[in-house]
């Protein structure tokens, strides 16, 4: 016979314990675990191989329609996802609060319900009021979305099996959720789970886009159970900094399209506005060349944007410790390039304060940013300006080399089609532009020479 089986889960991981102790043997937290609902241990004897029903199966060559995507109506949203909502898919959309998820969410569902599709926004966190408030702020008061503010699965699921199902369903946010049918307050890693699932499977019977917003923790990853991000087709990220006006959507994980397409966004007074260039958002205030400033063509998924990189060099009286701050870029790896130029090309930074910043609050993981941050440190430390209009990618290895990147044609087309004239670069990179000079760079080497001799 099942008996019930006490189990202690982490808030912060999802990892199950039989036993409390403070700190989860996973994910190194402290005084996450808490007890979930009991689980029922089933005896070895138990057979599964029969009293279910059977399971169809098709081959791979079925014919069938494939399903249509439902543009939102906004471009940078549409390129995130890869082309549209697919019907029947779960979207899981996280981000840092106040950054503008709800109103996205909410511009977006206007845009759908104009078109004619019924669209369902479901509030956990606000009242109707709120909403309707936020709407009329955005100038979408005349968009035929269906609003509600509840938090039961079971009644909005009743509620929703009584109607016609939606195109979209939006549910902000699934930590506010909570299902009568499973023990724990909402937020927690069962009640988060099991919504998850209820509202997923609704999606997948009905064939409506389901959207759902996820809190993100302190280090910026979405929170509740990492298995809520295995159930969902398509996780996406909303980026940005308060103090900056863009925000960046970004996919993490997309079953229907490319994954690390980003859409771009600049927060005005009147709501989310699309960037179609956001090169021209990331450069903007460039006058004049200057010292410690290096321009980075990036990758993005499929599209290219120029961000500048910009390097200060501060010499030290002599016993003091000097800093390394970096904003936008990898800690880790500024140490190893710093390592490189002193090494292999007699450069000291030993006695100077390294500063680092990507402009505009652009954050940076792409490796072939090395040679734009190394021309970035040389020209702050030697006070040179590097060459007007020219961009630089190329990544560096432990030996000084600068090796080729991947897309370095689609890059420097970019760079060529927004005014630039010259590239530096790997010598084996294929230039791309007959509008743009591109000069191979063979050896770190070879930059430390040419700034210093300019």
């Amino acid at each position: 016979m099942a008996k019930p089986k006490k189990r202690y889960v982490c808030q912060a991981c999802g990892s199950v314990s039989h036993r409390w102790q403070g700190q989860c043997a996973d994910c190194a937290e402290w005084n996450t675990l808490v007890e979930d609902a009991p689980a029922t241990v089933f005896s070895l004897k138990h057979d599964l191989s029969s009293g279910g029903r059977a399971v169809e199966f098709v081959d791979l060559d079925k014919p069938g329609e494939l399903p249509v995507r439902q543009k939102t109506g906004l471009a940078e949203f549409d390129r995130a996802l890869g082309g549209g909502l697919v019907p029947g898919s779960a979207i899981l959309m996280g981000g840092d609060p106040g950054i503008g998820k709800s109103t996205l969410l909410l511009q977006a569902a206007a845009k759908v319900a104009r078109e004619g599709h019924g669209v369902v926004y479901v509030s956990g966190e606000e009242a109707a009021g709120q909403v309707r408030m936020r709407a009329a702020r955005l100038g979408l008061s005349d968009a035929p979305v269906k609003l509600a503010a509840a938090t039961g699965v079971r009644d909005i699921l009743t509620t929703l099996g009584r109607m016609d199902a939606p195109k979209l369903l939006v549910i902000d946010s699934i930590q506010t959720m909570h299902s009568d049918t499973i023990e724990g307050a909402p937020g927690t890693v069962s009640q988060v789970r099991g919504c998850a699932f209820e509202l997923i499977r609704y999606a997948k019977e009905t064939g409506v886009a389901l959207v759902l917003v996820g809190h993100v923790t302190k280090d910026g990853s979405i929170a509740g159970p990492r298995v809520l991000e295995h159930m969902v087709d398509v996780v996406m990220s909303f980026e940005g900094e308060r103090s900056h006006q863009y925000r960046i959507l970004r996919a993490l994980k997309n079953r229907f399209g490319a994954v690390d397409e980003i859409g771009v966004f600049a927060m005005e007074g009147d709501g989310l506005e699309e960037v179609d260039n956001p090169s021209l958002l990331f450069l903007s205030g460039r006058e004049q060349p200057m010292a410690g400033s290096a321009v980075f063509p990036a990758m993005e998924g499929t599209r290219p944007v120029l961000v500048e990189i910009q390097a200060l060099i501060v010499r030290l009286q002599s016993g003091a410790t000097p800093r390394r701050a970096v904003v936008g870029w990898d800690t880790g790896r500024l140490a190893m390039l710093l390592a490189v130029l002193e090494s292999r090309c007699g450069l000291s930074f030993s006695s100077a304060e390294v500063y680092l910043n990507v402009a505009g609050g652009y954050r940076l993981s792409d490796p072939a940013a090395d040679l734009a941050v190394a021309a970035a440190l040389v020209s702050a430390l030697a006070d040179k300006a590097l060459p007007s209009r020219s961009a630089w990618l190329g990544e560096v290895s432990l030996a000084g080399e600068v090796r080729p990147v991947a897309h370095g044609g689609v890059r420097l087309r970019e760079a060529a089609k927004l005014g630039f004239d010259r590239g530096f670069g790997p010598p084996d990179a294929k230039n791309g532009s007959a509008e743009l000079e591109y000069v191979g760079v063979g050896q770190l080497a070879n930059l430390v020479d040419r700034v210093m001799s300019s």
